[in-house]
């Protein structure tokens, strides 16, 4: 059993920065390939970035390529999206995910999510 908690998101300008954290309780966090996915008003839930067990692979939707950076510290159970460039479209709940293999769907356990609000 995995249980993720976000942490890191506000209200930002246009333009402005902010590091998602996700923190993971249980065994095995290492184990796991986290995600970030997103999910905005009206709008079906996308995926935003994904970082293998030890952070050797990462992987990103194209929109935010260049701008977003995920990481990881498996010692500290913990991932960070670093978001820099932030823009209104950027606006969304976003949450981590975990899966035992590299995947976009039938993640394994998901966090509550955490606000984003980027400002024009």
């Amino acid at each position: 059993q995995v249980q993720l908690v976000e942490s890191g998101g506000g209200l930002v300008q246009a333009g402005g920065s902010l590091r998602l954290s996700c923190v993971a309780s249980g065994r095995s966090f290492s184990n796991y390939f986290i995600s970030w996915f997103r999910q905005a008003p009206g709008k079906e839930r996308e995926f935003v970035a994904r970082i293998s067990y030890n952070g050797g692979s990462t992987y990103y939707r194209d929109s935010v390529k260049g701008r977003f950076t995920i990481s990881r510290d498996n010692a500290k159970n913990t991932v960070y999206l670093q978001m820099n460039s932030l823009k209104p479209e950027d606006t969304a709940v976003y949450f981590c995910a975990a899966a035992r293999f590299n995947q976009a769907t039938n993640m394994d356990y998901w966090g509550q999510g955490t606000q984003v609000t980027v400002s024009a």
